[in-house]
């Protein structure tokens, strides 16, 4: 297993770098000059060129990325251009603040996908999987950030019950933090819960198919032991591969979600940047989040051989 690990992780680099590659280029095509955004209507062309020295963006561009992967390969990510602290140092606080989010609406999404599909594929075609799939498909065509603004405005600009923006982490109360991540983490949890709802029936009724559901039916065992023993471990591998996806997805920068509850997280982070022209937050967040798309690919490869025995790690 390890040796699967390592020749994964070294398959990464040359992805990351790739990544490094366009996100440098593609973050300089931006219009706009920080200098100038940072010095506002200071209409000085030699202060603007100071400031484009301080900053480092006198420089051709290739020696400019040469010296951001040098530094990179320190565990440097830079100075924030709008913030001045540490682009690190930001981005593990604004991680922080997504992963929470993101990790409590996943486990909710999949208590509730996963027997949702395993009940709808087990009553197929009858009312109860018509109205599970109905379900399924209505949330699918709700954007997320919609839902967000529906339920900001039924529980807490009418009902009043719950509050509309700003975030408690848990760490310093954990009874109010819970209640500011109802409504976030309830619109990514719908969003997803769709989704995976619909994967988790497609491969139950995959698997129902297979002779050995049938030959454990033959031996007498109940129908719940023959979905609980036989079906669930086998259909939940597409699941699960999905489940990585959204995850990864979700970590990498849940900006719209962010942006509706006003979250301090790393998707927000990530816009905030982008207006502010801040290269080197924007490339750090931009490069983290590929790095979480990998580390979260690897980690499904190895959930996907411990849950299927046909798959092995080659």
């Amino acid at each position: 297993m390890w040796s699967f690990v390592l020749k994964r992780s070294l398959m990464a680099l040359p992805t990351l770098f790739l990544v490094s590659v366009i996100v440098f280029t593609l973050i300089r095509l931006i219009p706009g000059d920080p200098a100038e955004l940072m010095l506002s209507d200071l209409d000085d062309p030699v202060i603007v060129a100071q400031m484009r020295a301080d900053l480092g963006l006198d420089k051709p561009i290739p020696v400019q990325f040469g010296i951001w992967l040098k530094n990179l390969a320190t565990g440097d990510f830079g100075v924030s251009i709008r913030t001045h602290e540490p682009v690190l140092d930001a981005l593990l606080d604004r991680l922080s603040v997504t992963a929470t989010v993101v990790s409590i609406a996943v486990v909710f999404a999949t208590l509730i996908a996963i027997p949702a599909g395993l009940i709808a594929a087990r009553f197929q075609n009858t009312g109860i999987d018509f109205a599970i799939v109905l379900a399924a498909i209505v949330k699918l065509s709700m954007p997320s950030f919609w839902v967000g603004l529906m339920l900001l405005l039924l529980f807490g600009v009418y009902l009043k019950w719950l509050p509309t923006i700003g975030f408690v982490t848990l760490s310093e109360d954990f009874g109010l933090g819970m209640i500011y991540l109802i409504l976030p983490v309830s619109s990514l949890a719908l969003t997803e819960v769709a989704v995976l709802t619909r994967m988790m029936r497609s491969s139950t009724l995959e698997v129902l198919r297979q002779e050995y559901v049938t030959h454990a039916r033959a031996k007498g065992l109940s129908e719940g032991a023959v979905m609980l023993r036989h079906v669930l471990k086998n259909a939940a591998g597409p699941t699960l591969t999905m489940l990585g996806l959204i995850l990864a997805s979700l970590l990498g920068g849940a900006a719209v979600t962010e942006t509706v509850f006003s979250l301090p997280g790393i998707g927000k982070l990530v816009v905030d940047s982008i207006y502010a022209r801040d290269y080197p937050t924007l490339q750090g967040a931009l490069l983290l989040i590929a790095g979480i798309y990998v580390v979260v690919n690897l980690i499904i490869d190895l959930l996907y051989a411990a849950l299927d025995p046909k798959v092995r790690l080659q």
